[in-house]
């Protein structure tokens, strides 16, 4: 075995992140990113100096599992989500169950809380829960913490951040107890092949995939296809797509903002 196979087979040992499921060439570019930083030349160099140098772990499983996320972000997609998708759900069924895939600090998972939340106060019979989960369990306790500094607050009103954020004296914002009983937040691998819950109305997995191999983008298409219940509603990032394999599970509901529903 090279010494880039002897690093990727350290890394997966010590920090359960199936590097062969990911594009090689995304893992090496993170790889030199890290190594640059610590002044390693050779693949070998950079797990000695693993081996060497715990802390240095956690910066690599950061770099390897980018976590990019805001409020709201593509707005267009949450306008779909209120104004059709939930509507359409709240129709057929009182509860609803979603789940974040990938959620990394939370933004995500909060921001459909904030949609639900409204919804509910609207009608108090709507309930739902939300399976907000990541690989990264660093991100994950923030994601739980729900602690977030005044930049990430851009995308939202005035009456949102009201409603649904407490100001702190240190000038961050906490979310507020309603929006965390909507959400479990859950360690969770996606190349684990096991989905977190059955019988879904909603998976969103976001600009997560742009990172794996097709063989493991295919896998994932049918967990999801199985996790779902029936014409149950499947939305992916905007730069991602469903390979012409998979036209078989989902049909398109909006084809813009990747939205798709499961066939039955």
């Amino acid at each position: 075995m090279d010494d880039f196979g002897l690093l990727i087979r350290f890394i997966e040992h010590t920090l359960g992140i199936r590097c062969s499921s990911y594009k090689e060439d995304y893992i090496k570019r993170r790889l030199l990113s890290r190594m640059r930083s610590t002044n390693c030349v050779t693949y070998q160099d950079y797990l000695n100096y693993l081996k060497a140098n715990p802390a240095e772990l956690e910066k690599l499983r950061n770099a390897l599992t980018i976590n990019v996320t805001e409020f709201f972000r593509d707005s267009d997609v949450y306008e779909l989500i209120k104004k059709e998708i939930f509507s359409s759900l709240i129709q057929q069924r009182k509860r609803l169950h979603i789940w974040c895939a990938g959620c990394s600090t939370g933004e995500e998972p909060y921001s459909l809380a904030m949609i639900l939340s409204d919804l509910i106060a609207q009608n108090p019979l709507i309930s739902a829960q939300i399976y907000a989960t990541d690989i990264d369990q660093v991100v994950l306790q923030k994601a739980k913490e729900g602690l977030y500094p005044p930049k990430t607050m851009v995308k939202l009103s005035e009456s949102q951040i009201r409603r649904h954020f407490t100001k702190l004296p240190d000038g961050n914002f906490q979310v507020k107890p309603h929006l965390k009983e909507l959400i479990r937040f859950r360690p969770h691998d996606l190349m684990s092949g096991v989905p977190i819950a059955q019988r879904l109305d909603l998976i969103t997995c976001r600009n997560v995939t742009i990172y794996f191999n097709e063989q493991q983008k295919g896998s994932l298409a049918r967990m999801f296809h199985g996790a779902l219940g029936s014409r149950g509603f499947y939305i992916m990032g905007k730069t991602e797509y469903l390979g012409r394999t998979l036209e078989n599970l989902f049909e398109p509901y909006n084809s813009l903002q990747k939205v798709f529903i499961k066939k039955d």
